[in-house]
């Protein structure tokens, strides 16, 4: 089965996206929608999706400011969470401490103040990868923690300009955690050596958006932690670029 379709990822990403925050650490879908309103300040907001949207938050973050946004991610389980939250306004998930021991712990968006947020929302389950024809013209496009888990980045990358705006805005958040069990080495765009010389996924990135972006800021560290279970957290920093629509 595929991990994200468990229970217990289920549980993970919606304490992830909508439970405590821990060591210090802000919530990071939230933040990430935070750095996507402010690159948007004096911009059309019309439109924004949210690929790898996972269980939702910054979808539900980023109605704040848009008119319509939509969240698409390929687990079933996590889009129906997400929807379920949209359509009722709360969601239960399992918090595990040890073993079975842990307790049920609810989510609500009007404790978040996202109950408005929420009637501008929309989710469907999709592959970033093979994008329907009617995922054109977005202001924005946020993609977090998804370009290392695509079949293959490279061909994303090459098309993801199609389906913004003129001048619109593309935000990648990535650790650039790369497993051949995601990508397959054959589509890795960076993280080896390339004529001797160390090639990043950021590195890639560049080369392949070049033709239609230009960034527009400098690369920023996100940092965030994923609670598995009491004792046992999961504590990454992604790197956050943003770029630009330019042709």
């Amino acid at each position: 089965m595929n991990v994200y379709e468990t229970d217990e990822l289920l549980s993970q990403y919606l304490g992830f996206h909508f439970g405590d925050h821990y060591f210090g650490v802000s919530n990071y879908p939230a933040r990430c929608a935070g750095i996507c309103q402010e690159l948007m300040a004096g911009r059309d907001k019309h439109k924004a999706l949210d690929l790898g949207c996972a269980v939702g938050r910054t979808t539900f973050e980023l109605g704040r400011i848009f008119d319509a946004v939509v969240g698409v991610d390929l687990s079933t389980r996590f889009v129906e969470a997400a929807n379920t939250l949209r359509k009722a306004g709360a969601i239960d998930y399992f918090r595990r401490d040890e073993g079975e021991l842990g307790e049920r712990v609810t989510v609500s968006l009007e404790e978040l103040n996202l109950t408005r947020a929420a009637s501008r929302v929309s989710f469907a389950t999709g592959d970033a990868c093979n994008l329907g024809p009617e995922h054109t013209g977005y202001d924005l496009i946020f993609a977090g923690n998804l370009i290392d888990r695509l079949q293959d980045p490279g061909a994303f990358l090459a098309d993801i300009h199609r389906r913004l705006a003129d001048n619109g805005t593309l935000v990648i958040s990535s650790p650039y955690t790369l497993m051949a069990e995601f990508t397959p080495r054959a589509n890795w765009i960076g993280g080896f050596e390339h004529n001797g010389q160390p090639r990043t996924v950021l590195d890639g990135m560049k080369d392949i958006l070049s033709g239609h972006f230009e960034p527009v800021q400098a690369p920023m560290d996100i940092p965030f932690v994923i609670r598995e279970t009491r004792r046992k957290f999961q504590h990454t920093i992604a790197e956050l670029t943003a770029w630009r629509r330019i042709r």
